[in-house]
C-alpha cells in the first residue's frame, strides 16, 4: 500500500525545519558556553579581594553567571548563535 500525500503535507520540508530548529538549538547552546566563558574570564580578572568570599559565595556566583549567560542569549545575546545559523543554514 502506497500512502497518500496530501497537499498540505510535505515530510521533506518537516525533516528541514527540524533540522534548522536543531542548528539553532546548537548555536544557541555554543553562544551561551561561550557567554559563560566570558564572563568566568571577566569574574577571575578581579582587582581586588571579595570581602564575603567563600565556597558557598562562590557556587551561587557560578549558577548566577549561568543563568545569565542562559538570559543572554535567549535574548539574541552577542549574535553569535545568528551568524553561526547564517553560516551554516545552506549545508544541513
Amino acid at each position: 500500500m502506497i500512502p497518500t500525500i496530501t497537499p498540505y503535507q510535505n515530510p521533506v520540508r518537516s525533516e528541514t525545519q527540524s533540522d534548522q530548529q536543531k542548528l539553532q538549538q546548537a548555536a544557541q547552546g555554543f553562544e551561551a558556553i561561550f557567554v559563560r566563558n566570558m564572563i568566568g574570564a571577566m569574574r577571575a580578572a578581579s582587582l581586588g579581594e571579595d570581602l564575603l568570599a567563600n565556597n558557598g559565595s562562590d557556587q551561587f556566583r557560578t549558577l548566577m553567571d549561568d543563568r545569565i549567560a542562559d538570559q543572554m542569549v535567549q535574548q539574541n545575546g552577542l549574535g553569535i548563535a545568528d551568524m553561526l545559523v547564517s553560516q551554516w543554514k545552506d549545508k544541513i
